[in-house]
C-alpha cells in the first residue's frame, strides 16, 4: 500500500505543536463527539446521552478543548433557563471525513480487533506474564 506523506517528514515542522493537534483530535471522545455533531448543533445533555460513558466534566473539558482549538463553536442562548449549543467551524468540518473514516473504521474491525486481543491475552497467560497495562 502506499501511503503519501510530505517530501520532508516533518523536518521544517513544529513537531510539539504537531502533536498537540494530533492529541486533540486522536483523544477518544473527541472523535465520538464530532461524529455526532457533524449534520447540526447539539445541547450538551445530546451530546452526553449519545456519548455513552463519558462524564460531564470529560465532556466538558474536551468540548473545551475543541473550541479552543477551533474546532467547534459554543453558542450560547439567552432564555430561561440559558441554552448551549455546539456546532462544528469550517475548520472542524473539514476534518470530518478523516474523524468519521477512523471512528467508522473502528466500528468495522470491533469483532477483529477483540479477537486479536483475546488471542494475545490467552498466549500472554500461557507464558504466566503479565502485560504492562496490567500492571
Amino acid at each position: 500500500m502506499d501511503v503519501t506523506v510530505p517530501a520532508d517528514g516533518m523536518q521544517g515542522h513544529d513537531c510539539q505543536k504537531v502533536s498537540q493537534v494530533l492529541a486533540r483530535i486522536g483523544e477518544k471522545w473527541s472523535v465520538l463527539i464530532i461524529m455526532f455533531i457533524v449534520n447540526k448543533p447539539r445541547r450538551f445533555t445530546e451530546i452526553k446521552r449519545a456519548v455513552n460513558g463519558i462524564s460531564q466534566r470529560m465532556l466538558t473539558l474536551c468540548l473545551r478543548g475543541l473550541e479552543r482549538d477551533g474546532l467547534i463553536k459554543r453558542t450560547v442562548y439567552q432564555v430561561m433557563p440559558p441554552h448551549v449549543e455546539y456546532e462544528l467551524t469550517p475548520l472542524g468540518h473539514s476534518l470530518t471525513q478523516p474523524v468519521i473514516a477512523l471512528g467508522t473504521w473502528a466500528i468495522e474491525h470491533l469483532a477483529d480487533i477483540d479477537a486479536a486481543r483475546s488471542a494475545f491475552d490467552a498466549q500472554d497467560d500461557n507464558k504466566g506474564g503479565k502485560t504492562p497495562w496490567q500492571g
